[in-house]
């Protein structure tokens, strides 16, 4: 193994086999091999087509990777969004469409929310996505406890307080009110576990629902729950914020 070449948290996601995020999660797990021997460090590099990496018991072979597929799917409600659980609940997995793609969803929506989740098996772009350096917006309906007053709103413009860290500032707009519940229109440019959950319980305010309908320019539109659609290739484009680019063969992975 060398520290110089490609890192190995890329390789995993370019390999569609899991997101940066979860590729990092795997080596601390000690679940990743180089060259037989298990790697703790994700910051370690890999030379490819020289070194062998293992994931979970699969060898990864380098060679020009299948078409980039990327879906649009409406989570359904009491689902997890991962591919396993201990718990044996519902995944989003038993609601994948039919395609020989290694697909891994993008992000995460609660156990009890509902809406848009990406699929897709290009582990970059499900980066570019989900990590929040790219202030990629989504946006929710959401419908809370109490009606929402404008020093409420004013405070998440501000910047909401999540696990006692300040972050990023919150697009919020009343839509309408009803009894002693409001239903909201939030945008957030980043997401942490239970993000809306929590910032609306400092506020006050408990959430009765979460319903995310929009990932930048990509929306739920009909689709119904457990339904799902492929995405073109100017809906791909506009997630990456350019224009698509003519086809190429790239230099990947893939899990065999």
């Amino acid at each position: 193994m060398s520290d110089k070449g490609t890192r190995i948290h890329k390789v995993i996601a370019a390999a569609g086999v899991a997101s940066r995020r979860e590729a990092e999660r795997m080596i601390l797990a000690g679940s990743v091999k180089v060259n037989g021997q298990v790697v703790h460090r994700p910051g370690a590099s890999i030379v490819p087509g020289r070194d062998a990496l293992e994931v979970e018991g699969r060898l990864l072979r380098w060679e020009t990777p299948p078409e980039r597929e990327v879906w649009a799917l409406y989570k359904p409600k009491r689902c997890v969004t991962t591919l396993s659980d201990p718990q044996h609940r519902s995944t989003v997995k038993e609601f994948f469409p039919r395609t020989r793609a290694r697909l891994i969803p993008v992000g995460r929506l609660d156990y009890d929310a509902e809406g848009l989740l990406l699929l897709t098996n290009d582990g970059e772009l499900a980066n570019r996505i989900a990590h929040p350096s790219y202030s990629v917006p989504k946006t929710y309906l959401v419908k809370v406890k109490e009606i929402v007053d404008k020093e409420t709103l004013v405070k998440l413009r501000y910047g909401p307080t999540v696990d006692g860290r300040r972050r990023r500032p919150v697009k919020a707009r009343v839509l309408h009110n009803l009894a002693d519940k409001s239903w909201l229109e939030v945008v957030l440019k980043e997401g942490t576990q239970h993000h809306i959950k929590k910032m609306f319980a400092v506020l006050g305010h408990r959430v009765l629902k979460i319903k995310r309908y929009q990932i930048a320019q990509v929306a739920l539109e009909d689709l119904q729950p457990g339904q799902s659609r492929r995405l073109s290739e100017v809906e791909i484009a506009g997630l990456l914020g350019n224009k698509p680019s003519p086809s190429k063969k790239r230099d990947g992975a893939r899990a065999i």
